[in-house]
């Protein structure tokens, strides 16, 4: 339990980066970082899967298809979304909306795998949800009375934000349980095994979006210097950073966690990452969280560690 938690705090800790490069890339399309982001992610599985080619070795032709789905859903589709989701409604708001994934994971993981893992009593289930909910209430409540006194923000720009935030989390909902399935399922496999063949299954996929966005802008004349933009070496080594740190070793973090908690628990550790992310955004602005919002952050922590403290109930 333990060394999942540690794990599971590691992983959410990196993929709070994946907040800051909207923000510190703003000029640069939200396609062109999610597709930089994993084809930066493929180059790096290349020689980390020389490390493992045994494992890899192992792996039938149903594991590579279902890393595929994985890399598609969990990795593409969810950043695509979320980068867009920070580009217009800014940081915080997107953070909010997926910080409420601790909630939504749990209830689907209860719902789901409890034959497997074990059904957690609502009972007592529902007073941890409850505190993470007012946490997040309380922290989006301080964000959103934020915006709202800036007189040029766009209401439907911060709208389509929240929406794609919203398919993000959908993407996000479906990618832990279909992962910890997969894990739970093989549990002789490495974990880090398996987060470089995701990491290999993202290549073909960034590559082919990275160069039918390049065409795109040629097609349509738009002035957007390719293939790295007006700041390659920022770019570069955003990308790079992300994919190793965010991407490979996030997702083996992740999956180390998965193998050992029950996928109703570490669904609710994902918060680790929304704390992270939101501490990223304050430190980028240079500004010190309202008490209102480290009540929030408060309530938050009190509700995962209450909620670790479960054992889940086999019939």
């Amino acid at each position: 339990m333990l060394a999942g938690v540690a794990f599971a705090l590691a992983a959410g800790i990196m993929w709070g980066l994946v907040f800051v490069g909207p923000l510190l890339l703003p000029e640069y399309p939200a396609a062109l970082q999610a597709f930089g982001r994993y084809l930066a992610f493929g180059l790096i599985a290349i020689p980390l899967a020389w490390l493992d080619r045994s494992e890899l070795a192992r792996m039938t032709r149903a594991d590579w298809i279902e890393a595929l789905k994985l890399a598609a859903i969990g990795n593409v589709l969810y950043y695509l979304c979320l980068a867009s989701a920070i580009q217009r409604a800014g940081g915080p708001l997107p953070t909010m909306i997926i910080g409420t994934l601790p909630v939504v994971i749990s209830i689907a993981a209860n719902l789901l795998n409890h034959q497997r893992d074990g059904r957690l009593p609502w009972g007592r289930l529902a007073p941890c949800l409850g505190t993470i909910l007012a946490g997040i209430a309380c922290v989006n409540h301080v964000e959103m009375g934020t915006l709202s006194s800036d007189p040029q923000a766009d209401t439907a720009r911060y709208a389509s934000g929240a929406l794609l935030a919203a398919v993000a989390v959908a993407c996000w909902t479906w990618y832990p349980l279909r992962n910890a399935n997969w894990l739970r399922e093989h549990p002789g496999r490495k974990p880090r095994a398996w987060a470089t063949a995701q990491g290999l299954a993202t290549l073909p996929l960034a590559l082919v979006g990275y160069v039918a966005f390049w065409g795109w802008t040629a097609g349509t004349g738009d002035a957007f210097p390719m293939p790295f933009g007006p700041r390659p070496l920022a770019f570069v080594g955003l990308m790079l950073a992300i994919g190793l740190f965010a991407s490979w070793l996030g997702t083996h973090c992740w999956n180390e966690a998965s193998q050992r908690l029950p996928t109703a628990l570490v669904g609710q550790l994902i918060v680790f990452e929304t704390l992270a992310a939101l501490s990223y955004a304050y430190l980028l602005r240079g500004q010190w969280p309202q008490p209102l919002t480290l009540v929030g952050v408060g309530l938050l922590l009190v509700g995962v560690a209450w909620a670790v403290r479960i054992k889940p109930q086999h019939a």
